[in-house]
C-alpha cells in the first residue's frame, strides 16, 4: 500500500502523532554500491533525505526528531571515509542553515561530538549556536554516540555525584538515570524507524527504546521520503501501546 504525506496526515489524529521519533539512517553504502557508485555518494544522498525528512517531520507536527548520524563504531572504517564523512559534516552544517531556520528548527548534538576533529567539531557548535532561539522541531543530531557509552557517562557521574553526598543511593531510580542521559529534558521515545533492511537496534537509544514502538522499513536509507515517514507514523497510529501492562 502506498500513501503520500498528505493522505497521512489525514490519517493520524492529532493526538496520534508521536512527540519523540529516532531514526536510524542506514543503507547508504549499500545503495551507493548497488549503483556503482562510491560510498561518499551514498552518505551525500543521505544528507538530502535527511533535509526532506526534517521538512516532513516539522509539517506533521514531531516535536523531536533524534537521528543516527555518526556513531563511535564508524571509526573502524577506513580514513579516508571517516575524512569525506566529516567533510559532509561541515558541509551539512554550513548549507543547511538557511532551510533550518525558514523551518524554525532548533539543532542539538548529542554523543561525544566535542572530541571530533576541529573542522566538524566547530561546524556543530556554530549550527546549534545558529539555531538556538528557533521554537519548531528538534533535531538531535547523534554524533559521535554510543548508546554503551552513554550509560557508561549516567553511571559515572551517578557514581561521582553519590560519592560526594550529592546523591543518595537509596534515591537512584529510573527517574535519576534518566536526568543523567543525553535526552534528560526531551519526551520519552515514542517511535524507532531504521531505514535499510536491517532489524537490530546498532547500540542507539537502548535505554531510551525500551517501549518505544519499531518500525523497520527495507528503504535505503538515501531513498527514504517524506511519505516514507508519514506511512512509518500511521503504522505507529494503528498499534496498541500497552507499555508491559499487559
Amino acid at each position: 500500500m502506498t500513501m503520500s504525506l498528505a493522505e497521512g496526515c489525514v490519517a493520524l489524529g492529532s493526538g496520534s502523532v508521536p512527540r519523540h521519533v529516532a531514526i536510524i539512517m542506514d543503507g547508504n553504502r549499500r545503495w551507493a554500491k548497488e549503483r556503482g557508485l562510491p560510498a561518499i555518494e551514498g552518505h551525500r544522498r543521505g544528507m538530502v533525505a535527511l533535509r526532506h525528512v526534517t521538512r516532513a517531520a516539522s509539517d506533521l507536527g514531531i516535536g523531536v526528531l533524534t537521528v543516527y548520524g555518526f556513531s563511535t563504531e564508524n571509526w573502524n572504517r577506513s580514513a579516508g571515509e571517516i575524512s569525506l564523512l566529516f567533510e559532509l559534516c561541515v558541509a551539512f552544517a554550513r548549507n543547511e542553515l538557511i532551510e533550518l531556520r525558514r523551518n524554525n528548527v532548533r539543532v542539538r548534538v548529542i554523543g561525544e561530538w566535542e572530541s571530533l576533529p576541529q573542522a566538524p567539531r566547530a561546524a556543530l557548535a556554530d549550527l546549534q549556536a545558529q539555531t538556538a532561539g528557533n521554537t519548531g522541531l528538534l533535531l538531535n543530531l547523534a554524533v559521535n554516540y554510543s548508546s554503551h557509552a552513554e550509560l557508561q557517562r549516567a553511571v559515572r557521574a551517578i557514581a561521582q555525584d553519590a560519592a560526594c553526598g550529592n546523591l543518595s543511593p537509596d534515591a537512584i531510580d529510573e527517574g535519576v538515570i534518566r536526568r543523567y542521559l543525553y535526552t534528560a529534558d526531551l519526551p520519552e521515545l515514542d517511535l524507532l524507524i531504521r531505514a535499510g533492511g536491517e532489524r537490530r537496534l546498532s547500540n542507539f537509544l537502548l535505554y531510551q527504546a525500551a517501549y518505544a514502538e519499531l518500525v523497520m522499513s527495507d528503504v535505503y536509507w538515501p531513498e527514504f521520503s517524506k511519505d516514507d515517514l508519514a506511512r512509518a507514523l500511521v503504522e505507529f497510529a494503528q498499534r496498541e501501546r500497552r507499555f508491559g501492562g499487559t
